[in-house]
């Protein structure tokens, strides 16, 4: 792996993206509109949506980060950009890191936009501090962007690759505590929770939602969070195949 080769990567992916309006809303507008409705949707329980607001800005950025490059990739990969890559001496590792680091990017323009829109205007309210908030939504669109770039080698199709949000996203969403404590769970479904990345993604949220200072749970859960990072664009890397179907 070289790290000019992924930062050339991050770089051709930026300045697509930079031309790419649609998708610039998709990152930055949409997320704060759903959290806008939310708070309204809750305007006569501000304590409610303190508690599901803020897991929201964790997930909603995954799940959109999700799509997107699962769609993106699968057209790099369809297309043929990715067969005429692979004859350069650029790397596997080379082509994912780099995609994950440009819309890591893209995820910490998101996250502060979003939680400025979320604090300042929409008041939400946590005991923990706000720098924690946007660095676990930064890091929890990058495990978007590394699920869905893995995922992605499994679509054939733009159609199919949509359809791995209802089989990989919704499950995690169910399982994740958002809806019922973990712990709460029938045993089975607490121990299939336990493997699932976004249980620790919104347990980590809720500790800065209950705590004024980071805990070692935070932490543990963040280290979770990257490793799971790591892993998927380590698995995606090997799914790249010097031919393309």
């Amino acid at each position: 792996m070289s790290p000019r080769l992924t930062l050339l990567t991050a770089g051709r992916i930026l300045r697509q993206l930079r031309h790419d309006r649609r998708t610039i809303a998709m990152i930055i507008v949409i997320p704060t509109v759903l959290l806008t409705l939310l708070r309204y949707l809750f305007e006569d329980k501000p304590l409610l949506f303190d508690h599901i607001g803020l897991i929201m800005l964790g997930v909603f950025p995954l799940v959109i980060m999700f799509l997107l490059t699962s769609v993106a990739m699968l057209r790099e990969r369809t297309s043929g950009t990715l067969e005429r890559l692979l004859t350069t001496p650029i790397g596997k590792a080379d082509i994912l890191f780099g995609y994950g680091l440009a819309f890591a990017v893209a995820a910490a323009v998101q996250a502060v936009v979003v939680s400025v829109v979320s604090y300042w205007l929409l008041g939400l309210d946590t005991l923990g501090e706000q720098w924690l908030v946007i660095v676990l939504a930064i890091t929890n669109a990058v495990l978007g962007v590394a699920l869905g770039l893995f995922f992605s080698a499994f679509a054939s199709s733009e159609f199919q690759a949509v359809q791995f949000m209802p089989a990989v996203i919704l499950p995690q969403v169910l399982l994740c505590g958002l809806f019922t404590a973990r712990a709460q769970m029938a045993g089975w479904l607490q121990a299939i929770s336990d493997v699932l990345p976004m249980s620790y993604s919104v347990e980590a949220l809720q500790e800065v939602g209950a705590h004024a200072e980071p805990t070692g749970t935070l932490w543990r859960d963040l280290g979770i969070i990257v490793g799971c990072v790591v892993v998927a664009l380590l698995a995606g890397a090997a799914t790249l195949r010097r031919r393309t179907a």
